[in-house]
């Protein structure tokens, strides 16, 4: 059964960006059953504070030096 329903201009360009290929119902579906899809990885930009980014930075690049990498014997 079909269903009209009524969205924002806001809403509406939201739900259009995050739906990709899919359908809006599908797109609609999803997000009410908390499955995650294209899109979510953005609610996390920006949570980490400078000073700490850059730390996780500085750890990487000296964990990248200290790696040793494997030689192959033929």
């Amino acid at each position: 059964m079909v269903k009209v329903i009524s969205l924002s201009d806001e809403v509406y360009k939201k739900l259009k960006a995050l739906k990709g290929d899919r359908s809006f119902s599908e797109t609609i579906r999803d997000s009410l059953d908390g499955k995650r899809k294209r899109g979510d990885i953005m609610k996390f930009c920006g949570i980490w504070k400078r000073e700490e980014w850059d730390e996780i930075v500085r750890e990487l690049k000296e964990s990248r030096k200290k790696a040793k990498l494997r030689g192959v014997s033929w």
